[in-house]
């Protein structure tokens, strides 16, 4: 078969390419700040505080966390988690018989290991969960992490991650129930102790993690302007300190005394580990209260200034006091004069001047040495390591000063609640106590029912890290 050519009219209709659609009309552009709103973020960055409204309509070029505010936040989160490992695990360490000192390292382990997926899977939500309308606890909004996202902002402040904001808090939740366990050291079984501090960490710490620290919290007086109690607690004299020492002294009393307590000596076995712990603490401290300016600010600088005055202070104060009353200033006078400095100015850092943090200094190292050196005799309760005489008397003391010494030419903030504080800081006093009395004597109960709370008198005596961990801390 012989193929034709196309006529032509038929060929030049095939290769005229088919016109192209018309155009659609180009998307309205974004949008875009001006030079002068470029600017003003800048200056809020600066200055850490929240980004302007532009009246341009436009969003901000830099709507994720600040660099350097962001930055101090990690480093502030990663000092804090080294308060607990290896400050207080040291510390505490270096308290105890040397047959114990696995076991309160493992306690320490314990609360960072346990604490870690709880916060993630509904600790963060029931503290600060985004949608939380309770001034008494959070929801379950922000449950397994739902909606914090590390590239954001707003959750904690204006300039740090959402993400960050999340981790710094896991830190303290860590560290809070590791302190009571200096109360109970050496007399405690593991299993009961971590079972005590789970159901602790929702009676006691969620609660008021969210009510001191939630925008809508019952006693968060600088973000809840409808809180019942308009109190002021920069890092945490309630939350952490006056809760933990406070569940201490009633879980210490429910436990009873150790066997041959003041019949045998019980000294420290190094206080080497001790005064080291001591060091990582007091620098790990920084975190504790500079951070909690959530930025690197003038806050964050105040917070620092009256950390080490009020640390410093106390050192000395306790180590006089202990030379005139026992005759020799001892290292362990120094250093549990040093922690109560730390817990005084934990709850007023950020709202105190220099010369108050020299005074709160004096007080912490004078009044939690009575309590430690003549109150435990006197009511004859075996707090093994010090946490009431330390946390719960300091921290109370010196949420009660914060009512007395904040001043608004420090921190903005406190101008507004100027007004009746001191009776609002009573009242958050009077409220953690109970709270934490009350909650703690319950789970104690309910444990000692359940597992028990002590070992046997032959285990105790023989020590707790073989029975309890399988190894010693020293095999020579």
């Amino acid at each position: 078969m012989m193929v034709l050519p196309l006529a032509p009219s038929a060929r030049a209709q095939e290769e005229t390419p088919a016109p192209a659609p018309a155009a659609e009309a180009p998307a309205a552009a974004a949008a875009t700040p001006t030079v002068e709103e470029r600017l003003a973020d800048i200056e809020a960055y600066m200055n850490n505080v929240a980004r302007p409204e532009k009246t341009s309509g436009a969003e901000s070029l830099v709507k994720g966390p600040g660099p350097g505010h962001n930055a101090w936040q990690m480093v502030s989160t990663a000092l804090v988690l080294f308060m607990t490992l290896p400050g207080l695990a040291l510390f505490y360490g270096g308290l105890v018989r040397k047959k114990n000192v696995l076991s309160v390292l493992a306690q320490c382990l314990g609360c960072a290991c346990m604490i870690t997926p709880l916060w993630w899977l509904c600790g963060y939500s029931l503290s600060f969960g985004v949608d939380a309308k309770s001034a008494l606890i959070g929801d379950m909004s922000n449950a397994m992490f739902k909606g914090v996202d590390p590239a954001a902002v707003g959750a904690g402040y204006y300039w740090i991650s959402d993400g960050m904001w999340a981790m710094f808090q896991l830190t303290f939740a860590i560290i809070t129930p590791a302190l009571i366990v200096g109360a109970i050291a050496e007399r405690m079984k593991f299993i009961s102790i971590m079972v005590f501090i789970l159901l602790w960490m929702f009676a006691v710490y969620f609660p008021f993690a969210h009510m001191v620290w939630s925008t809508v919290g019952l006693m968060c007086g600088p973000l809840n302007p409808n809180a019942a109690i308009k109190a002021i607690d920069f890092a945490g004299g309630t939350v952490v300190h006056m809760t933990s020492g406070w569940s201490a002294l009633v879980l210490c009393l429910i436990l009873g005394k150790r066997i041959n307590y003041g019949r045998e000596p019980m000294a420290p076995h190094s206080m080497v580990l001790c005064m080291v712990g001591t060091g990582m603490l007091w620098v790990g401290w920084y975190g504790f209260n500079a951070g909690s300016a959530l930025g690197a600010d003038a806050i964050a600088t105040n917070a620092f200034v009256t950390t080490t005055l009020c640390a410093g202070t106390a050192g000395l104060a306790w180590a006089l006091v202990e030379w005139i009353f026992k005759g020799k200033p001892s290292v362990l006078g120094f250093c549990s004069g040093i922690v109560a400095g730390l817990v005084v100015i934990t709850p007023a850092a950020g709202f105190v001047g220099a010369t108050s943090s020299i005074i709160m200094g004096v007080l912490a190292g004078v009044v939690p040495f009575l309590a430690v050196a003549y109150l435990k005799k006197m009511l004859g309760y075996d707090d093994a390591l010090d946490t009431f005489g330390v946390h719960g008397v300091g921290g109370t003391m010196g949420a009660i000063l914060t009512g007395i010494f904040a001043d608004e030419k420090v921190n903005s903030v406190v101008g507004p609640l100027k007004e009746g504080l001191l009776m609002n800081q009573f009242k958050a006093v009077a409220l953690t106590i109970v709270w934490s009395v009350v909650a703690t004597a319950v789970i104690a109960l309910i444990v000692k029912v359940v597992l028990g709370l002590r070992p046997d008198a032959e285990t105790e005596t023989a020590g707790l890290d073989l029975a309890d961990h399988g190894e010693a801390g020293y095999e020579h």
